[in-house]
C-alpha cells in the first residue's frame, strides 16, 4: 500500500521544490529612515502622553514624518517619506507600542506607490519586523515584511534607520 503512494510523494515534493524555485514575486527593497526628533525640522512627535506616567506607554501616541533616502548618508536620493502613527498599547511598564506606518514613495523606481506596515514595537533596540499588510500602485495586494534597525545617531537629534523589505508583489501591481 505505501509503494501506491510513491508517486503521489514525488508529484509532490518536486511541486514544492518548483514552487520554492520560481520567482513568485518577491522583491527585496533596502532603504534609510532619516529621523529628527527636536528642532524646526523635526518628523517625529510625540503628541500624547501616558495618563498612567512616565514610566508607562499605555495611552500614548506619536507620529512620524520621516525622509526615505537610498542611502544612510542625509545627502542620498531622497525617494519618500516614512509616515505614520505610534500608540502606547502596554499596561506594564516600560514600552510597548502599536505602529501603523505609510511608506509614501515620491521618486525612483516606486514613485506614486505607497506600502502599508503595521505591527508591535516592543521596544527600541535590535531589529524590529512590522507586516506589509497591502499598498498602493505598484504594491497593489502587497504582503511581506519589514526588518528595521537603527544604525546610527549622526547627532543627538537625529538617527538612521536601516529597513530592508521583503514584498511579495501581486500582478495587479503592474497594471
Amino acid at each position: 500500500m505505501a509503494l501506491a503512494h510513491l508517486p503521489f510523494v514525488l508529484l509532490l515534493v518536486s511541486s514544492v521544490a518548483a514552487f520554492a524555485a520560481a520567482d513568485h514575486g518577491l522583491t527585496h527593497i533596502h532603504l534609510y529612515v532619516h529621523e529628527t526628533y527636536t528642532g524646526a525640522n523635526a518628523t517625529a512627535a510625540a503628541v500624547l502622553q501616558s495618563p498612567l506616567g512616565a514610566n508607562s506607554s499605555f495611552g500614548s501616541m506619536g507620529v512620524v514624518d520621516d525622509e526615505i533616502r537610498v542611502g544612510p548618508d542625509r545627502s542620498s536620493q531622497l525617494v519618500g517619506r516614512y509616515q505614520g502613527v505610534f500608540f502606547g498599547t502596554s499596561v506594564q511598564l516600560g514600552a510597548g507600542y502599536l505602529s501603523s506606518i505609510t511608506l509614501v514613495f515620491t521618486a525612483g523606481e516606486y514613485n506614486g506607490s505607497t506600502l502599508s506596515v503595521q505591527g508591535p514595537l516592543l521596544g527600541f533596540t535590535g531589529t524590529i519586523e512590522r507586516a506589509v499588510v497591502g499598498g498602493t500602485g505598484k504594491f497593489r495586494l502587497a504582503r511581506g515584511y519589514m526588518l528595521f534597525k537603527m544604525i546610527s545617531k549622526p547627532t543627538p537629534e537625529t538617527d538612521v534607520n536601516e529597513i530592508n523589505l521583503f514584498v511579495l508583489m501581486h500582478p495587479a501591481g503592474k497594471y
